[in-house]
């Protein structure tokens, strides 16, 4: 440094240090600050500088630093007790705590000497008068460390009865360690209400509820409390994240994410931490992270995802099982080194403890982004030495004749795992020996699961059944392969090949020659074709008379046979072309009928996963039409009978609709809750990106809505990276970030607030339509206001009032013209660029009113009432310019002139009556202050009687604003009468 600082300097910097991130940059300028501090020459500055040192080193992972500032400090208090000031004596006996803590969580350090300091403290606090509370807790801290049951229930019960006092740890902390006991004693349930104040934020400090959200993952898993324990990790692991020395808490979420199937999460935040692996200045903490890196890579080989790199110490590359073998082997080592120093196994006995979890959920949703190290099996595979399993024997060992007889079944049920049952009879074939019709079966079964390959396979089908001697279901199977042909943009010929083997089945059933079903088969793929070919045409006329004249054939022939499943199902089916065929002619009405119809149809046959899709097709258009009644039952229903049988692409979009009909109705607990089980079931999909990013969006939004801002915030930044124009629209991306920047406002982030409502508006302002450009702009300067960014704020503000002037909205420019006054108020040593943006902003108001129209959707009165608060707010702004204690010329020029505004915005608020009756009666109360202060008590009183006046009539009700005012004007009548001598 090229000078000395001065005190005052050191003193800045030092506050300014302290609110830097924890870590080694900011232990390393503190060192410097002693250095200047020792140049000043002030014992002091150099006391208060060793205590910065200390407070760093302690929240930090360098904590092994502490013992030496420390140590120095306490001679200098021996030496020269009187060069403390008051506050530094406080710091003195309090940093005693730290340095027992410190002293348990570094082994080389000896628990004789531990339990000497813990004499020393109790003497040293005993002289300064302190209550032995915090020695109990500290003693407390030793006998739970080294296993010491009985010595640490005393000193729990000594802890507690003790006074507390300036020394004891405050509320929070206290609660945190008093919590842990229990959940240690295996009293979940006590450990989380002891936590609750905590939780629920009526007390807080520095590094809570941080560390207690953290401890509370665990029990609240063995309580089976999930949502609670999803919502404590994303709340928790959101403000722990930027806190270096959080190392131990870290390890709890990395824990909590081992033991819920969250092991993906769990290598993220590993490879978030990589320094957590070696720093070595609190070997407690290290101990706890190694523990659960070791818990989570056993895990991961458990899986059969041993060889699967993660993220582990710097310089070479590892697998998972070589960590799960590294990691134990140093937490062992590590709990070795305590044991050794207390004389006891407790520690080692703890780790293998936690290192041997076993997970307390399959899998817990968390709803934010995570991709997977790997495909996981449906079912974790054998470890190579382990026996085999008594599951069943695989399709090929089965007698054949039974697989076919199992496909069968399965396929006249028309049950959705048909399929599966008839490759399990491809793969038992074999070499064997099959009759054509056996052949034409599998082959049209294998022709249905290629989809749109499958067109040859089912020609080839049709060859097999005419070779049976079963032309009804050769026809059939060219129909099927019609429509696949249809499907791959060769409708034209798919139509000609159906017209044709629609007149074969017609004059085949004539002739009795083949049965229902078969000719049910036929007509369906015309009916399908056709249906295909409005979607093609954009419902021409021509085609959408064709394709319900063909729907409606099926539908009359199926519909007198519905007592067999299939032609039960083509029944329905038709209904439900029907429907379709109404929605797309702009029929919404028939539509819902129609699908209602077929859903129902399917239900009654005993078929609900063929209902799903038109379920949810009906739950679509009853929100178009507004029932939102009528929307929801049918998202739940679909969601119902599809939850057996859809993989899980389908879950995911079957949950996202419910989640949204459920959105809009106002229902955000259940709207979440779906919201997140859509995001599961998209990132199990493999849609991660793309339907999981815009489920995570949604989720983050019906949070918001509960008010859960920390979730919230940890979800829409977790969807963010996925979130694309292209795939989401832009309009996801600004909303996103809008979410965002509320989220950050209400947990007090101002700057960041500011920086997301700022990369909205960069989106939003190539926009047409400029109302969320302007909105986003004044949001961002309201929040670089509070982030204590004034230049920025004017800058911003400027911007919205050019946009909200651009858009005609007087309300939008009127407001912003008045926090730039605010701003420039504060800022500027005159207030005459202040009162320039006031006038303007009264001028804009008032020119606004010439133009408006009496009685036009109420738009006069808002202008009147927007210039009313102008007024006011000029006025309040001129008063509050003048310094306390300031009774000369420009008190009374500016409290006259801040009379003049205020006595304005009264007259203005009067016409508006009963609805700006509270507005009137604030702005009058205000002006009665300024005439007391002008020593115009006549006046003053008139206007607080004028107030109790106007609330005659409600002082009785309910209004809290109409007590309120009534208060504040009889507190106004009793100070006058008190000065007058009345």
């Amino acid at each position: 440094m090229s000078q000395t600082m001065d005190f005052d300097t050191l003193r800045r910097a030092m506050a300014d240090n302290y609110e830097q991130p924890e870590g080694p940059a900011r232990n390393a300028r503190a060192e410097q600050l002693l250095t200047e501090a020792e140049r000043l020459n002030i014992p002091l500055a150099v006391i208060e500088a060793l205590g910065h040192q200390l407070k760093v080193y302690n929240y930090s992972s360098e904590k092994d630093k502490m013992f030496v500032p420390f140590a120095r400090l306490l001679r200098m208090w021996d030496e020269r007790p009187e060069d403390f000031d008051e506050y530094e004596i406080h710091s003195l006996h309090w940093v005693f705590k730290w340095m027992s803590a410190g002293m348990l969580g570094q082994p080389h350090i000896p628990l004789a000497s531990i339990e000497k300091w813990l004499g020393e403290m109790e003497h040293r606090y005993r002289l300064a008068g302190h209550s032995e509370r915090a020695v109990r807790s500290a003693e407390f801290c030793v006998a739970r460390h080294i296993g010491d049951l009985a010595r640490a229930e005393r000193a729990y019960a000594a802890w507690l009865a003790a006074d507390r006092d300036s020394m004891a740890d405050c509320h929070a902390c206290e609660l945190r360690d008093q919590g842990w006991w229990q959940a240690r004693k295996g009293a979940d349930a006590d450990a989380l209400e002891v936590w609750r104040p905590v939780i629920e934020g009526e007390y807080v400090c520095a590094h809570e509820p941080h560390a207690i959200l953290a401890s509370s993952l665990v029990p609240l898993l063995r309580l089976g409390r999930l949502d609670e324990a999803r919502a404590h990790h994303l709340r928790g692991f959101r403000l722990i994240r930027p806190m270096e020395s959080m190392r131990g808490a870290y390890a709890d979420h990395v824990e909590f994410c081992a033991l819920s199937g969250n092991e993906a999460r769990a290598l993220e935040l590993l490879a978030e931490r990589p320094a957590y692996f070696t720093d070595s200045g609190e070997p407690r903490s290290k101990l706890d992270f190694m523990a659960v890196v070791a818990l989570l890579m056993d895990r991961l080989v458990e899986l059969g995802l041993g060889e699967q790199t993660v993220p582990g110490p710097a310089g070479r590359v590892w697998s998972a099982r070589e960590l799960a073998a590294h990691a134990r082997a140093e937490a062992l080592t590590l709990a070795a080194r305590f044991d050794e120093r207390n004389g006891t196994a407790h520690v080692s006995e703890r780790a293998r403890e936690r290192m041997d979890r076993r997970p307390l959920v399959d899998r817990l949703p968390l709803g934010v982004r995570s991709t997977r190290p790997a495909p996981t099996p449906p079912r974790p595979p054998a470890a190579p030495d382990s026996a085999p399993d008594s599951a069943p024997a695989p399709a090929v060992e089965r007698d054949l004749r039974d697989v076919l007889a199992e496909a069968r079944s399965r396929s006249d049920a028309l049950r959705p795992d048909a399929m599966d049952a008839w490759a399990a009879v491809a793969r038992a074939a074999g070499d064997h020996e099959l009759d054509a019709r056996d052949r034409a079966e599998i082959a049209d079964h294998e022709a249905m699961s290629r989809g749109p390959e499958g067109a040859p396979l089912f020609e080839r089908a049709a060859e097999l059944y005419a070779e049976a001697g079963d032309p009804g279901e050769a026809l059939a199977a060219r129909a099927r392969g019609a429509y696949v042909r249809a499907l791959t943009g060769h409708s034209d010929d798919a139509l000609r090949t159906i017209n044709d083997l629609h007149r074969q089945i017609r004059a085949l059933f004539a002739k009795d020659g083949t049965g229902v079903r078969h000719t049910a088969a036929v007509l369906v793929g015309r009916a399908r074709i056709l249906v295909h070919r409005v979607h093609e045409t954009e419902g021409a006329g021509t085609t959408v008379a064709a394709a319900e004249e063909a729907v409606r054939e099926l539908l009359e022939f199926a519909e007198p046979h519905i007592a067999q499943v299939r032609l039960a199902s083509r029944a329905a089916e038709a209904r439900a072309m029907l429907g379709e065929l109404a929605a797309l002619t702009g029929d919404a009405m028939t539509a819902a009928e129609l699908l209602a119809q077929a859903a129902e149809g399917f239900l009654a046959a005993g078929l609900p996963w063929f209902a799903v899709e038109y379920e949810a097709r009906l739950a679509g258009i009853a929100r178009e039409l507004g029932d939102a009644v009528e929307a929801e039952r049918a998202a739940r229903s679909a969601l119902e009978h599809g939850v057996e049988y859809l993989e899980p692409a389908g879950q995911a979009q079957l949950h996202l609709q419910l989640a949204e009909v459920l959105g809009t109705t106002g229902q955000f607990g259940p709207a979440a809750e779906h919201a997140l089980e859509a995001a599961h079931w998209a990132d199990e999909a493999g849609e991660g990106p793309t339907f999981g990013a815009w489920a995570r969006h949604q989720l983050g939004g019906f949070l918001l809505q509960q008010g859960r801002w920390a979730e919230a915030a940890e979800v829409l930044e977790s969807a963010l990276p996925d979130l694309t124009a292209e795939t989401h629209g832009d309009g996801a991306l600004v909303q996103t970030q809008w979410w965002l920047g509320d989220c950050h406002t209400e947990l007090g982030e101002h700057r960041e607030a500011a920086e997301r409502w700022l990369r909205a508006a960069e989106i939003a302002r190539h926009w047409p339509e400029q109302r969320d450009h302007a909105m986003l702009a004044h949001l961002a300067a309201e929040a670089l206001g509070h982030a204590g960014l004034p230049a920025e704020a004017d800058r911003a503000y400027a911007r919205a009032g050019d946009l909200w002037r651009d858009l005609g909205n007087v309300h939008g420019l009127a407001r912003a013209l008045r926090a730039r006054a605010w701003l420039a108020a504060r800022e500027e040593d005159e207030l005459d660029p202040a009162r320039e943006l006031m006038a303007q902003a009264v001028r804009e108001c008032e020119a606004a009113l010439e133009g408006a129209i009496e009685g036009e959707d109420g738009a006069r009165e808002r202008l009147v009432a927007e210039l009313g608060h102008t007024h006011r707010q000029f006025g309040d702004l001129v008063a509050r310019s003048v310094q306390d204690g300031d009774r000369g010329a420009d008190f009374q020029g500016a409290f006259e002139e801040a009379l003049g505004h205020v006595t304005r915005a009264v007259a203005v608020f009067a016409p508006l009556g009963e609805s700006a009756l509270d507005l009137r009666t604030g702005a009058e109360l205000a002006a009665g202050w300024l005439e007391a202060d002008l020593h115009r008590p006549a006046e003053a009183t008139a206007r607080a009687r004028a107030v109790l006046a106007a609330y005659a009539n409600r002082q009785e009700a309910d209004d809290e604003t109409a007590r309120a005012r009534c208060t504040e004007a009889d507190r106004m009548l009793e100070l006058l009468g008190t000065q007058t001598g009345q």
